[in-house]
């Protein structure tokens, strides 16, 4: 244990199988990967190991493409009309378009039908669009409604002059929402730099980032690539600190979605967003909300005694567990456990020889004395010479 940093007690140990919600101090002391955590138990004679498995509360997604027939395609002052058959009683939720034309913005609708005589309304003035230019490269051509069981669909394009409609995919959408922590933003601050604007977030601690979320006041259309960037390091020179910033992600900031952005897993205390404006106004940003999956270790305790959840090493490695590579039988429902004070795990002292001289005064009073010697002896050779 005295190689890690720091440890917490684990408090309410009762049956074999528990699971710890790991809690924002132990989250911001760990490495980036989570390889350094371990559960000790101490006995009178022996340090025994309690094996764990980390879960992510990811979401969980399960798509399925449905197939289906196009039965007709017709035109007329509204636009072009797309008629899909489905032979299975099937419910979907979203149908992806595919288009060979580069820059468009369309609004569609789209209805259901039993019988092909009487229509009901899915989506309407539904807006798709791509914009690819020097500057944007985006698309948004993605039907989505809550779900839907009709036998027969039919799309309608309002454009004056025919999309050249490649493929279409018809899916339902099955998914486990992913369970967030929100970190509490200690200071946000927007700047306009030339053509950019700057958004600088800090977080009252590190922590493990997997979701960010801009509010824009604006209520006209836009869409403006933007670069999400973290904090690497920092290097304090004579005129303050230089920060280094790595890139996390691009995307595309667009009122036709939600400005919510799915990260790729990052342990960071403070972030950069830069949004391009091009020749725009800027937008108006009043928030920004940053979370995290939870993270949960399900462990197996099987010594009565007091276990102490410890962390904190620098480039250690994941732990070898059997539990993690066999199928385990893992009660249902089982209780969380609670947690002691964290404290620091104290590192033994090395003793280290004094020096000889501990006051420096001392040291230059002896080299002095023996510089006036030298002085004196070589002096006293020159006259004998002479």
């Amino acid at each position: 244990m005295k190689s890690y940093s720091k440890k917490i007690e684990l408090k309410g140990i009762e049956n074999q199988w528990h699971t710890i919600e790991l809690p924002n101090e132990v989250l911001e002391n760990v490495n980036s990967n989570f390889t350094d955590i371990r559960i000790y138990g101490l006995t009178a004679t022996d340090t025994i190991e309690a094996p764990y498995l980390h879960k992510v509360s990811k979401a969980v997604e399960a798509n399925s493409s449905i197939s289906f027939n196009l039965l007709n395609t017709v035109n007329n002052a509204q636009g072009f009309f797309y008629t899909y058959e489905l032979p299975e009683n099937k419910t979907i939720n979203e149908i992806k378009l595919n288009f060979e034309e580069p820059n468009f913005n369309w609004l569609v609708t789209l209805e259901g039908s039993q019988n092909q005589t009487e229509w009901f309304t899915v989506l309407d003035d539904y807006r798709i669009l791509s914009i690819v230019n020097d500057q944007t490269d985006y698309s948004f051509t993605r039907l989505k409604f809550p779900d839907a069981n009709f036998k027969y669909y039919r799309l309608l394009i309002k454009s004056i002059e025919k999309p050249t409609l490649e493929s279409v995919k018809v899916l339902k959408k099955a998914k486990k929402l992913a369970l967030y922590r929100e970190y509490s933003v200690s200071s946000f601050n927007v700047s306009q730099e030339k053509k950019n604007t700057i958004i600088q977030v800090d977080l009252k601690s590190r922590a493990p980032l997997n979701l960010l979320k801009l509010t824009v006041d604006d209520d006209i259309d836009y869409y403006r690539p933007i670069s999400i960037q973290y904090l690497a390091d920092s290097v304090k020179t004579e005129k303050g600190y230089h920060y280094n910033y790595r890139s996390l992600a691009t995307r595309t900031l667009s009122s036709m979605e939600e400005n919510s952005f799915q990260l790729p897993s990052i342990m960071a205390q403070k972030l950069r967003i830069i949004i391009s404006n091009n020749d725009n106004q800027p937008l108006k940003i009043s928030n920004v909300n940053l979370k995290g999956y939870i993270h949960t270790l399900t462990a197996r305790f099987t010594e009565p005694t007091t276990y102490f959840l410890v962390y904190g090493k620098t480039n250690d490695k994941a732990p070898n567990y059997d539990i993690a590579k066999t199928s385990i039988s893992i009660p249902e429902n089982i209780s969380s456990l609670q947690f002691g004070d964290a404290t620091n795990i104290p590192k033994p002292t090395i003793d280290t020889a004094k020096p000889l001289f501990e006051n420096q005064l001392w040291l230059w009073s002896v080299l002095g004395i023996i510089i006036a010697l030298l002085g004196y002896f070589t002096i006293r050779m020159m006259k004998k010479e002479i």
